[in-house]
């Protein structure tokens, strides 16, 4: 009778929604096998309830399901019983008190130290006043951990030579202090005075006195989508993939690598910007990523085994 419900179903998608092929297919296999595990529990599965749906969802993820997948087949279920429930063949829903499974965060995405050497000097090979400019991001997003619009955002102002922290506008408009290196100062000081020596038009008036870095855009400074294109083309001319820099990745390894030299979290949480520690610690599965891998490619113990 099961089997009888679920090709209703499954006509009703195709005729009502009209679901994909591949749809039809992915559920039906999905619900084949809910159908089989009930049928194991002596349960026909249209009178299962919340606990033995939540036990094929539990099955799934002991399986090794990625939480992707296990998501689709649980909005699978879901569908095949509010179906079951609106045609009248049971009288409640057992999926409303069902929670999916959580999906883990993604681990940032660094690159390594050797590999911003060489992004900096890809962007020195860039033409005319790009090179100063593309120098100076790269410098200020790895020296500082900042955000994307915080970068483009800052006013020239921010930037004085007598002073070790720069003073950053984040999110929700809080400010916070960020050390600066010497080096970032020069390479930021070098890009403004490459810009006015091109004399182009956003290098000079108002415009060009406001903003750390200017440009003619409706806004005075340089937008987000002209940093991103800025990055990839200093990643081409490093003979690196542009598709693995972005202003994100730098402000990745910004984190990383302080946090694999010694940093603590809560210092990382600060000079991040991040309101909440909870956002910082992602940061040590890439650490613990990093110290697993060190431990099996070089522990005495480790090396037997896989010898073994």
């Amino acid at each position: 009778m099961a089997a009888r419900h679920l090709e209703a179903f499954l006509e009703m998608l195709a005729a009502e929604r009209g679901a994909a092929r591949n749809t039809l297919s992915a559920y039906a296999t999905d619900l084949q096998d809910l159908l089989a595990f009930c049928d194991r529990q002596g349960v026909p599965a249209t009178e299962a309830g919340t606990e033995l749906l939540r036990a094929w969802l539990r099955r799934l993820t002991d399986l090794g399901l990625q939480p992707r997948t296990a998501a689709r087949k649980l909005s699978a279920l879901r569908q095949f019983y509010r179906f079951l429930a609106r045609e009248g063949v049971r009288p409640d829903d057992p999926t409303e008190l069902l929670e999916g499974p959580k999906a883990q965060p993604a681990l940032p995405r660094a690159i390594a130290e050797a590999e911003v050497e060489a992004l900096l000097a890809g962007a020195a090979r860039l033409e005319g006043h790009r090179a100063a400019q593309a120098r100076a991001v790269i410098e200020l997003l790895y020296c500082t951990g900042l955000r994307a619009s915080e970068l483009v955002a800052l006013p020239a102002a921010a930037l004085r030579p007598d002073a070790p922290m720069l003073a950053v506008r984040g999110k929700g408009g809080r400010e916070r202090l960020v050390p600066i290196s010497a080096r970032a100062k020069e390479a930021a000081t070098a890009a403004r005075e490459a810009l006015a020596e091109t004399g182009r038009k956003s290098a000079t008036g108002p415009q060009a006195q406001r903003w750390l870095f200017p440009s003619r855009a409706s806004s005075g400074h340089m937008t987000r989508q002209a940093l991103g294109l800025l990055l990839k083309d200093a990643a081409l001319e490093a003979g690196l993939d542009p598709e693995k820099v972005s202003p994100h990745v730098l402000r990745h390894s910004f984190a990383s690598h302080l946090l694999a030299r010694g940093a603590d979290l809560r210092s990382l949480q600060v000079l991040l910007g991040h309101a909440d520690i909870a956002t910082t610690q992602i940061y040590t599965k890439v650490l613990e990523e990093r110290l697993r891998a060190l431990v099996e490619a070089h522990h005495p113990l480790a090396e037997r085994d896989a010898a073994e």
